[in-house]
């Protein structure tokens, strides 16, 4: 078990959309709300030590962030993938000196807290565990990282994320319907 208060969440809220088309994905309305507010106002509700946001400066979706208690840091290489958005928010997680990170991507509007505590039940507490949501034995984020992978996940390039370190998580098992990202209009109606 992982305690709420040695770990930083990071929400990645920096991607394109291209998926999406012409509008901004995070802040096109979904149950009353933005997009990227279910899952920003989840972690809020979380007990994190630190929360940090990964996205677009001086945008609307930062300006929600800021307001929700989220330290919102900028992606420092437009266009760099994922990865890039990760390693942005470690360094900004770092400075808090946690035991572990909780990575969340802020398109996944259906996950609870309770799957995050159970996320959080599952880690054995080590700087070498991981512990990762999954749906039919895929890994998949929401995910948390003990501090031994810190330095690994700054290093990380591309559009991939954290998928290689990902196949080594302990998994705690949730519905499809929880874990399902928004990548087009389509996926919101359904």
């Amino acid at each position: 078990m992982i305690a709420a208060d040695r770990t930083v969440a990071i929400l990645l809220a920096a991607g394109r959309s291209a998926r999406f088309g012409q509008d901004d994905k995070l802040l096109t309305p979904f149950d009353g709300r933005p997009l990227a507010c279910h899952a920003a106002a989840m972690l809020a509700a979380a007990g994190f030590q630190a929360l940090i946001a990964v996205c677009v400066p001086e945008s609307p979706l930062a300006e929600m962030l800021t307001a929700m208690g989220f330290r919102v840091v900028p992606v420092s290489v437009a266009d760099a993938g994922m990865a890039q958005s990760l390693a942005d928010g470690m360094a900004a997680a770092q400075t808090f000196d946690p035991d572990a990170v909780l990575v969340h991507l802020a398109d996944m509007p259906m996950v609870t807290i309770a799957h995050i505590e159970a996320l959080r039940d599952s880690h054995d507490g080590g700087a070498d565990a991981i512990t990762a949501s999954a749906y039919g034995g895929t890994p998949m984020p929401p995910a948390l990282f003990g501090r031994a992978h810190f330095t690994a996940l700054r290093q990380l390039r591309g559009d991939a994320g954290a998928r290689a370190l990902l196949n080594r998580a302990t998994l705690v098992r949730a519905s499809a319907a929880m874990l399902k990202d928004i990548d087009t209009p389509d996926d919101l109606a359904s």
